[in-house]
């Protein structure tokens, strides 16, 4: 099928977006724990940000399984 590079591409692309996304979104939520813990009373300490690699790992996980399926399934149709 002509559809299953472009699928793997598009896929392989959505997992190196979502893994920049994710580096930006933690980074700017320890920034945001660690001046809120200091200056405005924030009880929660800045490590909780990394809590947010939980969900953006399980995408990540999920569109490389994707593009690692369609690759194969491409590889298997020629």
């Amino acid at each position: 099928m002509k559809n299953y590079p472009r699928l793997t591409i598009l896929f392989f692309v959505l997992a190196l977006l979502l893994s920049h996304i994710m580096c930006a979104a933690v980074a700017y939520n320890y920034c945001a724990l660690q001046w809120g813990g200091r200056y405005a009373g924030y009880s929660a300490p800045p490590s909780t940000a990394f809590l947010l690699c939980i969900p953006y790992g399980i995408g990540i996980l999920a569109c490389a399984f994707a593009a690692w399926l369609f690759h194969k399934k491409h590889q298997r149709s020629l």
